[in-house]
């Protein structure tokens, strides 16, 4: 995995996910499967085979935040607030709609519901590098629309 940029926010988020999944969550599911063993013919037992479908998944996710934290690099706080770059929060206007507020993240934390779009989307990439008052043309696979940023936090 190469590096994955992140803030230092989603990095406690991350840590803490992580922590959550291998003292509580990992436990549990042993139990499950303990328990579901115990009841015996294991090739019709469904509640065993939910528990091993569920220990997988969460082994996966483990896996996935331990190469997050190992190949982590800090996306820092911006000191120059003119320029859009990697952890700027922007807001930004198409035509007459109402503004819209973004941070640009890496993309192990990108949520765009969540107001976070990582610099490698469509209006990530587009946003980096614009000042206020710039008008970026954002192009999606399937179309293209302008924005006028109004701010740069």
């Amino acid at each position: 995995m190469s590096d994955v940029h992140i803030t230092p926010e989603g990095l406690a988020a991350v840590q803490k996910e992580l922590e959550e999944l291998t003292i509580r969550r990992r436990p549990e599911i042993v139990s499950k499967i303990k328990a579901a063993r115990e009841l015996g013919d294991l090739s019709e037992n469904f509640e065993y085979h939910a528990a091993k479908n569920e220990q997988g998944m969460m082994e996966a996710r483990i896996k996935e935040l331990e190469a997050i934290i190992k190949n982590h690099v800090i996306i820092e706080t911006r000191t120059d607030k003119n320029v859009v770059g990697m952890g700027s929060t922007v807001r930004f206007a198409e035509d007459s709609a109402d503004e819209e507020m973004y941070r640009i993240v890496g993309p192990a934390e990108a949520d765009p519901k969540a107001g976070r779009v990582s610099y490698e989307s469509a209006l990530g990439k587009a946003l980096i590098g614009h000042r206020v008052g710039d008008e970026v043309e954002i192009k999606t696979p399937s179309s293209a629309y302008s924005v006028r940023i109004t701010a740069i936090e």
